[in-house]
């Protein structure tokens, strides 16, 4: 069987299908991913599991999905420019229905920069929600001895345990309308040149990878030229998580980058930073390469999930049955 045509609309279809289904699978493990990369100094969480424990713990299981409306909000915008840019890029490169390999590189590059417009908000209200909890772990907590000490009259009940404070419930709506009113646009969009970096370089390792490795042991059809069989569900969906994977932990020091530059409250003691340049210098000088790796592992955990969903929902066809249901 041919390697089927799937129209634009469809696409957009089953893009953001894939992203509501991936984003609410894998949420979680994003929320590590930021709060892990965002420490500097106090070491609050020692790895993905002991964040996700302690992140129950302190915040309830839905604690795990502060900032999962943010994302579930924006991700099908997000999908379908990508999508529809890297779709009409590959249009205009390609000659007599062949695109060679600059030209998927390049349809990638301008499918990762036009997905800019509506990821940099996004992934910038999603980090402040997100890195709440950790900034909240880190603020110290008041003994039974220091909370008897200012009492006039010394209590002979002893003292209950001290509690943390549950973290602030700012929201989206909230944070969004405080950057407007202090920064501007601009505000909204603190962490642009980060963010272009990380994803332009994302889609053009992401897309000639997923679509090589998609076409792997598979023949021409018969007088159609470069048009392949269509790959079986099970090699697209592997496909799609190994490009994805590898992909994301390629880009996760630029990462690393955005997530810091994007993060408006800081820890005790934790470093702010000027720009691109100020901050890798800092993380660097301070924290040694080995910072620029700090959730990689999550990140391989997200991506590779979600651009395997992706994979099944295009292979599944839901996209057009929901247009042929439309129609």
């Amino acid at each position: 069987m041919a390697e089927k045509k799937v129209s634009l609309p469809a696409k957009l279809i089953n893009g953001g299908v894939a992203g509501l289904v991936g984003v609410t699978c894998v949420f979680p493990i994003d929320l590590a991913k930021t709060r892990l990369q965002n420490q500097q100094g106090v070491q609050v969480y020692k790895g993905m599991l002991d964040c996700l424990a302690k992140t129950v713990r302190s915040e309830g299981y839905f604690g795990c999905y502060r900032g999962a409306a943010v994302n579930l909000t924006l991700v099908t915008p997000e999908k379908a420019i990508k999508l529809a840019a890297n779709d009409v890029f590959r249009q205009k490169l390609s000659k007599d229905g062949h695109l060679p390999l600059w030209g998927e590189v390049l349809a990638g590059c301008g499918a990762g920069t036009c997905q800019v417009v509506v990821t940099t908000p996004m992934e910038m209200l999603k980090i402040q929600l997100q890195d709440a909890g950790r900034l909240a772990a880190q603020r110290p907590v008041q003994t039974p001895a220091q909370a008897a000490a200012p009492g006039p009259v010394p209590s002979l009940v002893a003292p209950p345990p001290a509690r943390r404070n549950p973290p602030p419930r700012s929201s989206a709506t909230s944070i969004t309308v405080e950057l407007l009113k202090t920064r501007g646009l601009a505000g909204l969009y603190r962490g642009a040149g980060a963010t272009l970096m990380r994803d332009v370089p994302f889609s053009m390792i992401y897309f000639p990878l997923f679509a090589n490795l998609n076409s792997l042991g598979r023949e021409s059809v018969p007088g159609r030229g470069d048009v392949h069989a269509r790959a079986p569900f099970w090699q697209s969906f592997l496909a799609g998580c190994s490009a994805g994977s590898v992909a994301a932990v390629a880009v996760t020091p630029l990462d690393v980058i955005k997530t810091r530059l994007q993060t408006l409250q800081k820890g005790e003691g934790e470093d702010t930073y000027r720009g691109i340049v100020d901050c890798t210098r800092r993380i660097m000088t301070r924290e040694g390469p080995s910072a620029f790796l700090k959730g990689a592992t999550c990140r391989a955990l997200v991506i590779a999930p979600l651009f395997g969903i992706a994979q099944g929902v295009y292979f599944l066809g839901v996209g057009e049955a929901a247009l042929g249901l439309l129609g």
